[in-house]
């Protein structure tokens, strides 16, 4: 039944620029479809041990966060961006995700998280996954499923020439493997070509290896058009738009094959599989030196489902009609 209110409450924990964004996005694409639409962001927690805490005190900060947005607009409908944000919620509501703590919470790390979550996703009215790769762990007992990506374009023209030979992001040093890449451009590298760092604070002076620091989207996206290659070594990706919004960019992704839904990957995969290797310093160079061709305009088609038009469409055609009907 609608409320009084606002149609529909986006709920999320701002633990990643990624969520953060992705949060903002599926709401103007709800005001897009006709919906009224806000945004309830949580606190932010303090940093603590373990996986299993920083999942609970980031689901109670998203409790807080949604009871407060509940009793401000009275939202006819919620939606938790991410499963950790629903794993406390004070009322069913639809659940984004990109991974399952079934997936990426195994042993001890998700001892109270994975039983929680399968509860969640048989109440939940609608789960909506990021990725195809995020569906099979969520298909059993849910309702209903929506294919819903975090929406990518490309951010400008693209140059005629690119004068930096790779590009790599570090939000998160360790998750990223930031060393490992580091380890892998040394090997790589030749002459005067130069590997550019952005998410992360400067690190030690390395031959080769600018840190471009924290940038702004505007900043980083140029950056990202200049370069010739994207480099990701992720201990696992869950999402990953960092690389999506590279290949948007038209860089050619270079990546080791990691775990996760990490969609980008099937993309690299057939763009070029060379270039998709645990030997990542053989994989850059085959990318500066024998790139496959018309590369960025294959990237272009492949990345159609993923655009603002298509998550639009699935929005308005049969993600809101379900909310609201709830």
């Amino acid at each position: 039944m609608a409320g009084t209110g606002t149609d529909i409450l986006v709920v999320s924990v701002p633990g990643t620029t990624g969520w953060r964004g992705a949060a903002h996005e599926l709401c103007a694409s709800l005001r897009r479809a006709g919906a009224s639409a806000a945004v309830a962001v949580s606190a932010e927690v303090p940093r603590v041990r373990t996986f299993a805490l920083t999942d609970f005190v980031e689901a109670r900060a998203a409790r807080r966060a949604c009871e407060q947005g509940v009793a401000e607009h009275d939202p006819a409908a919620v939606i938790y961006c991410s499963i950790t944000a629903a794993l406390l919620w004070p009322r069913p509501g639809a659940i984004w995700i990109d991974s399952l703590a079934a997936e990426n919470r195994p042993g001890r790390h998700g001892i109270w998280q994975r039983t929680v979550e399968r509860r969640r996703l048989r109440q939940a009215p609608l789960v909506l996954a990021m990725s195809p790769q995020a569906l099979d762990p969520a298909a059993a007992g849910t309702r209903a499923i929506e294919l819903v990506p975090v929406p990518v374009r490309r951010s400008g023209p693209l140059p005629a020439s690119r004068d930096i030979a790779a590009v790599t992001y570090a939000g998160n040093p360790e998750k990223k493997r930031l060393e490992f890449v580091l380890g892998a451009w040394e090997r790589a590298r030749r002459g005067e070509e130069t590997l550019v760092v952005a998410g992360t604070e400067p690190l030690a002076p390395r031959p080769g290896v600018e840190f471009a620091g924290r940038l702004d989207a505007h900043e980083y996206r140029t950056l990202l058009r200049r370069a010739q290659t994207f480099v990701a070594a992720p201990t696992r990706e869950d999402y990953g738009i960092a690389p999506l919004e590279a290949l948007a960019d038209g860089c050619k992704l270079v990546s080791t094959p990691a775990p996760g839904p990490y969609p980008a990957l099937e993309l690299a995969r057939k763009l070029d599989p060379r270039l998709v290797s645990d030997d990542l310093a053989a994989a850059i160079r085959v990318g500066l030196d024998d790139p496959a061709p018309n590369y960025a305009e294959r990237a272009a088609q492949l990345l159609a489902p993923f655009s603002h038009e298509a998550v639009d469409r699935t929005v308005a055609e049969r993600v809101l009609p379900r909310l609201l009907s709830a």
